[in-house]
């Protein structure tokens, strides 16, 4: 965990995200808590990190998602070296669907 950015106010907004119990709550929130470019920024972010779990190529994902290449290695070094949340996040999306098949 990142010492830098633990405290209690970030604890607090992680409840606050936490507590939004649909999509469309999330929206609401998201919308009034970030520009509409940080909130595109951070999907991208996720789209790409589901494609590189997926072994797309940097080439594929750029051609996908838009991303850059600056972003895609970023996002591909959190993968292998960061804390596993873009995997946890990744493998509870994928338990979810598959429980819905």
């Amino acid at each position: 965990m990142n010492v830098k950015i633990k405290n209690p106010s970030t604890d607090k907004l992680f409840r606050y995200i936490l507590a939004m119990q649909t999509i469309e709550e999330c929206y609401q929130l998201f919308e009034d808590l970030c520009t509409v470019h940080e909130i595109q920024a951070i999907a991208q972010r996720m789209e790409v990190a589901e494609m590189l779990d997926n072994k797309c190529t940097y080439v594929e994902i750029a051609a996908k998602t838009g991303a850059s290449t600056a972003t895609i290695s970023r996002v591909n070094r959190a993968l292998t070296y960061g804390t596993d949340g873009y995997k946890l996040a990744i493998d509870r999306i994928k338990s979810q669907q598959e429980t819905e098949q």
